[in-house]
């Protein structure tokens, strides 16, 4: 690998990691309150739980394996935003909903883009 591409991932992992760390805060914060819900505890949750979840995926495969997994991301929420089973669960179907309309409107920025510019 070369440096260029060692940079590139390094920069895509931080930027990824922030991108995901700001959405799980927005959500914590709509439902437990600024109180609770600190950037800083939501970049933990971002990386502990992709970091914990990619092992735990690759040594579990499949319904099993992805259910460990999302119990792991609410263990995680429910820790560090200091809330219930429950709010928890909400925090993350709130942060998958921002996720897919940030989605949404990134891809049809890019589609405008690609037809008006001829990419």
């Amino acid at each position: 690998m070369e440096i260029t591409e060692i940079s590139f991932l390094l920069i895509s992992i931080v930027v990824t990691i922030i991108v995901n760390s700001l959405i799980v805060w927005l959500a914590g914060r709509v439902m437990v309150g600024s109180e609770k819900a600190k950037f800083t505890d939501a970049i933990w949750i971002v990386i502990l739980g992709s970091v914990i979840g990619g092992a735990l995926n690759a040594l579990v495969s499949g319904i099993l394996g992805s259910i460990i997994v999302l119990v792991l991301w609410l263990l995680l929420i429910k820790h560090f935003f200091d809330c219930g089973w429950l709010k928890a669960l909400v925090i993350a179907i709130i942060a998958v909903v921002i996720t897919i309309i940030i989605g949404i409107i990134v891809g049809i920025i890019a589609g405008v883009a690609i037809f008006t510019l001829g990419i």
